[in-house]
């Protein structure tokens, strides 16, 4: 069964087209280095909660969305192979291409399967 990276951001507003262009250099390299597919999601209906909800979670100002992200591997040993592969490319030297968002905010995290329908 496949393997998940899962991220949450909060983007400023005004960085939605720069969060394109990011994403469009950043998840072509994820399909290089072999992931299967890269999901990008810019929030339309997040909901505020009274304990709990994304936009706490990534402490997201008023002025800022929240961004749902998934990168799908066929395998752990694809996605470590993969994410030490990233870390190592030049071209995702953030003095060259710089995050359009806080990275201090950014969650993050691995996720093994554990139902799958559909396509």
């Amino acid at each position: 069964m496949s393997y998940i990276d899962g991220f949450l951001a909060a983007v400023p507003l005004a960085n939605k087209d720069s969060f394109i262009a990011h994403a469009h250099l950043t998840d072509a390299l994820f399909i290089e280095y072999g992931a299967l597919r890269v999901t990008e999601c810019w929030a339309d209906d997040v909901p505020r909660g009274q304990l709990t909800d994304f936009h706490r979670a990534v402490q997201a100002r008023d002025d800022e969305a929240v961004v749902f992200s998934w990168i799908e591997w066929p395998d752990k040993a694809t996605r470590d192979a993969g994410m030490r592969r990233m870390m190592e490319d030049p071209r995702m030297d953030p003095a060259v291409h710089p995050m359009p968002f806080d990275g201090k905010r950014l969650v993050y995290g691995g996720f093994m399967p554990v139902l799958h329908l559909g396509d």
